[in-house]
């Protein structure tokens, strides 16, 4: 053990060494956001004259001045939708059957650890899988609901995790509370854990559809459509979405395309934005609730 003399005499150097790791720490980050304002602001200098009523309500087309998002606007809203449809219930569920019901033994562990290895896998994987899984033995075809089932198994693993952490948060003496008024286990789930989980459970599933609307390699595997002129009428018809809409029109020469491109993507931002922004006041709304 140092003595307090010995702590004291390296005290300068430790302080101008956090110094120079809290310089380089916030250069890292002065770095990351002005890059990510430099391209936010060449989007938007490239993409603004693009948004009209043309852009929103017409299909693709060859002619820059012709060619719009509606295809892929419709298929993006079916494909979030089911998504969301179907992670939600399974990614929670499985949350608090692991938090609440499971033992632990070897077998929860390896669930465990395979649900935390499956959020590192590349997305093309995922799209590989849906596309030999759904698309081809299931014989679901090219269609909306292969892509949301592959688009679930994508973003499954970050709906439990933060769903776990979420409920793993709640106090114990909560729990204990509900149990000693004679709330059966069911009960004290639905009735205490669950409302006072409710903001890091809705946060969980606000960074699952995030990334999932932003996703274009499962997409292309599934789905690989740039010039739909059809809105998709149920889950078993062929879709696009609008991030291989925006690669598609950045690959072609022209460069009107790449200000159309940059217009889609402001509109999938905006589509993005709104999304969280329900999001977060559902979570904020849910939160004051718990709390009163």
């Amino acid at each position: 053990m140092r003595s307090p003399s010995s702590f004291n005499h390296h005290l300068g150097r430790r302080k101008i060494l956090g110094s120079i790791a809290l310089v380089m720490f916030m250069s890292s980050v002065v770095v990351g956001i002005l890059g990510l304002v430099v391209l936010l602001a060449q989007i938007l200098f490239q993409g603004l004259e693009w948004l009209s009523p043309e852009l929103i309500f017409n299909f693709p087309s060859r002619h820059p001045e012709q060619a719009g998002l509606k295809a892929a606007i419709f298929g993006t809203v079916w494909l979030m939708g089911l998504t969301a449809a179907f992670t939600v219930p399974v990614g929670v569920g499985a949350a608090i059957y692991l938090e609440e019901y499971a033992s632990e033994n070897w077998l929860t562990r390896l669930i465990e650890v395979n649900i935390a290895n499956l959020a590192g896998v590349p997305s093309i994987v995922y799209g590989l899988l849906g596309l030999a899984l759904f698309v081809q033995w299931l014989s679901m075809g090219r269609s909306v609901l292969a892509g949301a089932l592959t688009m679930s198994l994508l973003v499954l693993p970050i709906v439990i995790l933060a769903s776990r952490e979420a409920i793993k948060a709640v106090p114990e003496t909560y729990r204990q509370a509900a149990f000693a008024l004679g709330a059966t286990k069911w009960e004290v789930v639905r009735s205490v854990v669950l409302p006072s989980a409710s903001p890091g459970v809705l946060t969980g599933i606000i960074l699952a559809m995030s990334r999932a609307i932003g996703e274009t390699a499962p997409v292309i595997a599934i789905s690989a459509l740039v010039y739909l002129t059809f809105i998709p009428q149920n889950p078993l018809d062929r879709f696009t979405v609008l991030p291989i809409q925006i690669f598609n029109w950045i690959a072609r020469p022209q460069e009107d395309f790449r200000g159309l491109a940059a217009g889609g993507i402001i509109v999938l931002l905006i589509i993005l934005l709104s999304m969280n922004a329900l999001a977060v006041f559902l979570r904020n709304r849910y939160q004051k609730q718990s709390v009163e």
